[in-house]
């Protein structure tokens, strides 16, 4: 039988058992005898069968209320994307009940945070998905989904076990060792390498540390010897003298240095304070195409930029929660998006595609 004609009927009379056995089989609940389960899933697996899971969500009538716990694009102008990639999904998603209520967040103060979270808790939203940039605040959260059955997704920062459903987003570790290759390969010769830290404390940053230790690893494995010196330093610029202080001392300290791997999205602030001290032989690796950064990107400061694609971050993130709850069908725990590096060379391409992507949304 082919899938586009098999019914449930169909598999239950080649079965010998009622149509609601075969359901029970097919969306795995209620109680079925192994013998006859066994039995089903081979009729099933050998026809190809496909329910129509969006036709029948279409006609359920049934609404979907989702939570998304984001930062203030206002305040950090990268957390637009995964906005955006919300609100695209939700357009989509509209036609079988979905709804998502944003939770926006100071992503610089901690208590806006916490308060946020649990506002969205005390609406018992159905699927939450969020960006947990504060990793020990979150975690009493993560507890109370759990108890309450309320399935998570995590985008931007990968926390590992606590009952998520699923993480949408770049592996952070194997960006780090990209960031490492990109320079090694650039840099025949030893010299040093500075890893910036920008407005995020890596002690409640996994997702920081983890690119690091990629980086360092990388370099522990291609530089055995130890040649390559590799320094850390955590800038928060809310305090600008000591921002650019502590740049100074490094500069000052450390004249081999030749690369700076920026963790954040905000390369383009350690670019601008190259641009000021003369000194364009250091190069940089960052992260995201903010148009700050393409500036530096196109002027050769910024070297390189690893694109983390925020805004298919938060429309994959959502479109996760809809196929579990919605749809139910099973999701991936892990759904790592590509690695782009975007150089000069190939930044037009990047540009087309999102202008592109615009205007369909526009039409639509």
């Amino acid at each position: 039988m082919e899938n586009k004609t098999i019914r449930i009927k169909d598999i239950a009379l080649k079965a010998k058992v009622s149509t609601g056995t075969v359901d029970r089989v097919i969306h795995n609940r209620g109680k079925v005898a192994e013998k006859v389960r066994l039995r089903i899933q081979k009729i099933i697996d050998e026809s190809n069968y496909e329910p129509n899971l969006m036709a029948r969500a279409l006609g359920s009538k049934k609404q979907y209320r989702f939570a998304a716990l984001i930062p203030d694009p206002e305040i950090d102008s990268y957390w637009q994307g995964p906005k955006d990639g919300i609100e695209l999904s939700v357009k989509e998603l509209k036609q079988y009940g979905v709804s998502v209520e944003q939770f926006i967040f100071n992503p610089f103060d901690v208590k806006s945070f916490t308060e946020k979270a649990a506002e969205l808790t005390e609406s018992t939203p159905e699927g939450i998905f969020l960006s947990p940039i504060f990793y020990h605040e979150i975690l009493p959260f993560f507890e109370k989904w759990k108890k309450a059955d309320i399935p998570f997704v995590l985008f931007n920062t990968e926390i590992e076990d606590f009952g998520l459903l699923s993480y949408i987003g770049q592996d952070s570790y194997q960006s780090g060792k990209l960031a490492g290759k990109l320079m090694h390969y650039g840099q025949s010769e030893p010299c040093s390498v500075l890893v910036v830290h920008i407005d995020e404390k890596t002690s409640n940053a996994a997702h920081l540390v983890k690119k690091e230790t990629g980086l360092r690893d990388y370099f522990g494995q291609a530089d055995p010897e130890g040649q390559y010196h590799i320094s850390t330093i955590e800038l928060d610029r809310s305090d600008p003298d000591d921002f650019r202080n502590q740049l100074d001392r490094v500069l000052e300290t450390t004249p081999d240095l030749k690369h700076i791997f920026v963790t954040t999205s905000k390369a383009h602030h350690v670019a601008a304070f190259l641009e000021e001290r003369h000194a364009g032989h250091i190069k940089i690796i960052g992260y995201d195409l903010l148009a700050e950064n393409l500036h530096y990107l196109k002027k050769g400061t910024i070297g390189f930029l690893i694109n983390q694609n925020p805004k298919r971050q938060g429309y994959l993130g959502i479109k996760q929660l809809a196929n579990f709850l919605v749809f139910k069908k099973k999701v991936p725990r892990l759904k790592f998006l590509s690695l782009d590096i975007v150089t000069q060379e190939n930044l037009s391409y990047y540009l087309e595609e999102e202008q592109a992507t615009a205007t369909e949304e526009s039409v639509a």
